[in-house]
């Protein structure tokens, strides 16, 4: 479970336990209650996957530049779509459209499922791969590669996350999620929100949620 606030040492400052704390208690009060992503997000250094020149500003609830026109999305949304993601069961292999920073990328680590991400800038996956073994998580298999295609080679998942807004769910997604499997991803132009597909024996269940604001998911690699 995640520490509780009363168990906040004396230390104050944007790195100290008790900032992160405050976070998890912001994510807590907003719904999430799955504790693994509670934990997960209590024990991923955030500030380490941001500029140093905003770093104190890494715990607050809100997106934050990381070059290259792309964004480190809030807290309450890297926690409620990894909820959304393991919430009630204990997917074993995840693939992630979108490395980034690659912060989303070590919560998802933390609560133990096996993953892959594939990422179109390369400068990003670079930076993503330095932030993690910042972070002594190194597990992940990052890809240089286009999110619209997937990673049929390690496919099927147990899950697919994606972190960039389509205007429609990419047929090679669904084709390499397992039966069982869900995929959580934003879609929408001006109007964004969240949806969960769910793949089963009878077909796609597709649930829509959340209003959301992300960076367009684009064709090709550089």
């Amino acid at each position: 479970m995640a520490p509780s606030l009363t168990q906040a040492p004396r230390n104050s400052g944007m790195l100290s336990d008790r900032t992160r704390l405050r976070m998890v208690e912001r994510l807590r009060q907003g719904g999430v209650r799955d504790e693994r992503v509670l934990t997960a997000m209590y024990q991923v250094p955030r500030h380490l996957f941001v500029d140093e020149a905003i770093a104190t500003r890494a715990y607050d609830d809100t997106s934050l530049p990381i070059g290259h026109g792309q964004t480190i999305s809030q807290p309450f949304t890297v926690a409620r779509m990894t909820e959304l993601l393991i919430g009630g069961r204990s997917p074993g292999k995840v693939l992630e459209i979108g490395t980034g920073c690659g912060y989303q990328t070590a919560v998802l680590l933390k609560t133990g499922v096996e993953v892959f991400s594939v990422e179109r800038l390369a400068p990003l996956l670079d930076k993503a791969r330095r932030n993690l073994r910042a972070a002594k998580l190194v597990q992940a298999r990052l890809v240089h590669g286009d999110g619209h295609f997937g990673l049929p080679e390690a496919a099927p998942f147990d899950g697919i996350i994606m972190t960039a807004a389509a205007r429609s769910v990419p047929d090679a997604l669904i084709a390499q999620l397992a039966e069982g499997g869900r995929l959580v991803l934003p879609l929408g132009e001006a109007e964004q929100h969240l949806w969960l597909i769910e793949k089963t024996s009878q077909g796609l269940q597709k649930t829509r949620l959340d209003a959301v604001r992300f960076v367009p998911l684009l064709p090709g690699r550089q």
